[in-house]
């Protein structure tokens, strides 16, 4: 009875260091007396997915709640203390100024078990900064000016699918068309083969495109126990990628790789760069480091990252862009003026300098990503306590994650008056000299930026000029207004509905 009583006892006391433990660590912010709002006790504060919100609606609401107490308010990311970051100050100065204390995102890899994982966007450390100089020269203007050509065939494609598509219906979901476009963009440029999707929109290439968004290994819960216990998992061999993408993608790549090396083949494509980082001896770069080949593994993350950074961020660009122009027929009527023109000065085809002259869609676009946040926040880890200077009880602790909440900031009325108005002249020259450029970075900013930014907006531009060209886009009883997005993933896109727009010819 003695030591029954007695492992009662310790077990309760167990108990109860425990539950000491978790409220101790949950009261963290009301201890110091910052704003935040209370956590549930796995997911944090994204405690709102549970009640049908996107993890960026999630970080909105709150920052909408909190932007004006102070220079951030305290937040969960799952189970780990954070902050959102309220003033542009101080995000200038985590994103650019003191970058390297803030390098690392957090995101959760295993490149031992899983190899896709261990694409550019999760790493951290020195295996980042290598990796981000070895692949920064495929993103040159020069490269970009190589890829051209392939990206303008698949544009010219998608005109013509518009075309097939008004035989049947004058109303056309947009979104599935631009999905469909950038697949085959993305299936091009970076893994050198024809997907097709434009001609057929169940291609297998697409349909495990979207499952690599919008799938994890045990959804929702199984990611919060990656993110918040990463060694552990590591440890349990745990993967982020289902099994279906895995096979598919790695298979695809080692086949395409394998063909190429055979047969010498070159397609002066993202591809053919990563092969040659394969093949390559160690070389130095230009600051001295010793830049390793890079295995097959590693070549194959880069290629899915290509295709998870690049595939639905483009195509909701895109048909959000489109559903804009529809609700403001005279905006689309300015842009197609300009881009008659601009293909007149250039023999009526559209070339990679005369893309660079679209100036008023480049504002167009610009206004799409910030009134519709496809990125709607980043995320850093801090590598050491950081003082916010002149308010001592602000402090972000070495190994808390930083929010920077780009879809409150892009909506707030502070930065961008009437904010739910879709309005191109907010990204006029006047505008945005007098504004701080750190108020909109749909791609991000800082060394650890978007590395493919040129690559994004050139398929962009060019699939807009050439639809735009030749169709004109308004409202129908279908559309979706206001627009609906859906609480998948953490990018934005449109919801079940997609983008039902009338479409005729110009």
């Amino acid at each position: 009875m003695a030591i029954s009583s007695f492992l009662i006892a310790i077990i309760l006391l167990l108990i109860g260091y425990i539950v000491h433990r978790v409220r101790e660590h949950y009261n963290y912010w009301k201890r110091r007396d910052i704003a935040h709002d209370p956590p549930h006790w796995l997911l944090g504060n994204f405690i709102g997915v549970t009640a049908n919100l996107s993890l960026g609606e999630c970080v909105r609401k709150v920052y909408d709640k909190y932007k004006n107490t102070g220079p951030f308010f305290g937040f969960y990311w799952f189970a780990q203390k954070a902050v959102v970051v309220n003033d542009p100050d101080l995000i200038k100065r985590i994103l650019i100024k003191d970058f390297w204390k803030f390098s690392s995102r957090g995101m959760y890899h295993n490149t031992e078990d899983d190899p896709l994982s261990g694409q550019l966007f999760n790493l951290d450390g020195g295996k980042w900064k290598n990796m981000r100089v070895q692949l920064t020269p495929a993103f040159t203007s020069g490269k970009m000016k190589l890829m051209f050509p392939l990206m303008e065939k698949i544009g010219q494609e998608v005109a013509k699918v518009f075309g097939e598509e008004l035989e049947h219906s004058d109303v056309i979901e947009v979104w599935d068309v631009m999905a469909r476009y950038t697949s085959d963009v993305i299936g091009s440029c970076a893994f050198g083969i024809e997907t097709n999707s434009l001609k057929n929109s169940k291609s297998e290439f697409r349909q495990m495109g979207r499952k690599a968004m919008v799938e994890v290994r045990g959804g929702t819960l199984g990611a919060a126990f990656r993110l918040n216990f990463p060694q552990l998992a590591r440890r349990l061999h745990l993967k982020e990628t289902v099994p279906e993408v895995e096979k598919y993608f790695l298979e695809l790549i080692g086949s395409t790789v394998k063909y190429r090396e055979e047969n010498n083949i070159r397609r002066n494509d993202f591809m053919d760069m990563l092969i040659d980082l394969k093949n390559k001896p160690m070389v130095k770069s230009e600051s001295g480091e010793e830049l390793k080949q890079l295995n097959f593994g590693e070549i194959a993350a880069q290629a899915f990252l290509y295709l998870l950074a690049g595939y639905e961020t483009s195509a909701s660009t895109l048909a959000f862009t489109l559903y804009e122009l529809a609700c403001h027929e005279d905006i689309q009527e300015r842009v197609r003026s300009e881009i008659m023109e601009v293909l007149d000065k250039h023999g009526q085809q559209l070339t990679y300098e005369g893309m660079k002259e679209c100036v008023y869609l480049e504002q167009v676009i610009n206004e799409t990503l910030r009134l519709h946040s496809i990125a709607p926040f980043l995320n850093r880890v801090a590598q050491e306590d950081y003082p916010i200077p002149d308010q001592p009880k602000f402090i972000i602790r070495k190994g808390m994650t930083v929010i920077i909440p780009i879809e409150g900031i892009q909506h707030d009325e502070r930065y961008f008056p009437q904010p739910m108005e879709f309005n191109p002249d907010n990204f006029s020259a006047e505008r945005m000299a007098q504004r701080d450029s750190i108020l909109h970075i749909p791609f991000g900013e800082g060394p650890r930026n978007c590395i493919g930014i040129r690559f994004a907006r050139m398929q962009v531009i060019i699939g807009l000029v050439l639809i735009l060209k030749n169709f004109k886009f308004s409202i129908s009883d279908e559309t979706p207004r206001p627009m609906e997005y859906s609480k998948q993933g953490i990018i934005l896109v449109p919801g079940a509905k997609g983008i039902p727009l009338k479409v005729k010819r110009v």
